[in-house]
């Protein structure tokens, strides 16, 4: 007998129990409709299309909308009281810095973010002391000079530059210097409206053009700098820094960043992240960085305890080279003294170069101009000449250590004077080290 094959639906019982079936019947078996378990629910959704929303559903549909439109109206300035209105999360224009300043705030002196990632307790204020506040103020100019506004240092700088310029055109060519036309002053006015309300994404190509004409500061004049947000003067900064030369860069440093930044520091009491930011990225020109923000905002006289926390945590964090920070200690240390002084100085001591001679000869002497003065000096003066010894100890001639020792005997601190007269008493002076080669030869 053969063997019988398997099928795929089912096995040899299946398949002996059909063969024994006879083939009328079979014929006559699948002739039939076989009747399928499927129920159309065409009739199902027909009845549901036919029924209404019951009244508690209707309720909540109504209940969301009227709540959608009295938001819509307090956003739109419509409806309720001024109590009652719900504040958008997003201002533009003239509120977009009030905006910046609540939501994305830097902390200084390490206590926000690291770096440009934002990372840390964003928001926190600057700890001040109200003493040392009091001993910055006592050092600070009696006569200041009158706080301008952005608009009128651009205006008075660029017109200087104008007048020079035309005079030199017309004496060259006969000719007087031409003015802007009028469909460049409507196209940086549009971009004036953009910067005004910028948040993040591309800039107008028209403004990165600024850097590379010559005439650069008048027409970054028709775009006010005063009105641009926060991240549109981050945007800014970095365009400059990376595509001016030193002298422009430092120009612009010193006519647009750093007002925007002290301004900012004394609205808000701590400064806005994309300002933060964009003072590290200005350090892309560290000499630029140095000559239009930190020299200037020193000899200005009024510099407060706030702002040389916030712009000196920006040395600590970033990296320098030697010899532009050589070249500031070097002024700094020769300049008429103020509060701020001892701060970048001694977080820049604290940076362990490799200071020239020259360099350090100017600090010891900045320190010994004060053995006449009889004024008390406040602690942040005595922490610098305390990091001077620690640092450069052993850099010192035995002469200047003397000196330095009888500056002790005139103002003398109770913690502070006691550790650098130990570290000027116990350590090597530059010119035992040099003079003991010598007597080996002999």
């Amino acid at each position: 007998m053969p063997k019988v094959k398997k099928t795929k639906g089912g096995g040899r019982a299946e398949h002996s129990r059909v063969a024994m079936v006879p083939l009328a019947e079979q014929i006559l078996q699948s002739d039939e409709v076989k009747s399928s378990g499927r129920v159309k629910s065409r009739g199902r959704r027909q009845e549901a299309e036919d029924e209404y929303v019951d009244e508690r559903l209707s309720r909540k549909i109504l209940e969301q909308a009227r709540i959608q439109q009295e938001e819509l109206e307090a956003e739109c300035g419509l409806g309720k009281t001024a109590e009652s209105k719900k504040q958008p999360t997003t201002v533009l224009g003239s509120g977009s810095r009030d905006s910046d300043s609540e939501e994305e705030e830097w902390p200084a002196l390490g206590q926000g973010g690291d770096g440009e990632d934002g990372e840390g307790a964003a928001g926190a204020e600057v700890e001040v002391d109200p003493e040392d506040e009091k001993a910055i103020q006592m050092f600070m100019s009696k006569n200041p000079p009158l706080r301008r506004t952005l608009a009128d240092i651009i205006m008075e700088k660029i017109t200087e530059k104008q007048t020079e310029v035309e005079t030199v055109m017309s004496e060259v060519s006969g000719h007087p210097m031409p003015q802007l036309d009028p469909r460049v002053i409507e196209v940086y006015k549009g971009v004036k409206e953009v910067l005004s309300k910028y948040r993040s994404g591309k800039l107008p190509k028209a403004f990165k053009i600024v850097p590379a004409l010559s005439n650069w500061e008048q027409v970054l004049y028709i775009t006010e700098p005063e009105t641009w947000t926060a991240a549109a003067m981050y945007q800014a900064t970095r365009i400059f820094s990376s595509n001016l030369k030193e002298r422009m860069a430092q120009r612009f440093y010193n006519l647009v960043l750093l007002p925007r930044i002290r301004d900012d520091i004394a609205e808000y009491k701590r400064l806005n992240f994309h300002l933060y930011s964009a003072l590290k990225k200005a350090l892309f020109k560290p000499g630029a960085w140095f000559k239009g923000i930190l020299i200037p905002l020193c000899e200005s006289g009024t510099c407060t305890l706030r702002e040389a926390i916030i712009i000196g945590s920006i040395i600590t964090k970033c990296s320098i080279p030697v010899l532009h920070s050589s070249a500031a200690m070097l002024k700094l240390a020769e300049m008429e003294y103020t509060g701020a002084n001892s701060i970048f100085l001694r977080l820049l001591l604290d940076k362990k170069y490799a200071l020239p001679f020259r360099v350090l000869d100017a600090l010891v002497f900045h320190f010994l101009r004060f053995r006449s003065d009889r004024r008390a000096l406040p602690v942040l003066w005595h922490q610098s000449l305390l990091t001077l010894a620690q640092r450069y100890k052993e850099d010192l001639s035995s002469e200047q250590k003397g000196a330095l020792l009888e500056l002790l005997r005139v103002h003398c601190h109770p913690q502070i004077s006691a550790e650098v007269r130990r570290e000027l008493q116990h350590s090597k002076s530059r010119d035992e080290e040099t003079a003991a080669p010598a007597m080996a030869l002999d």
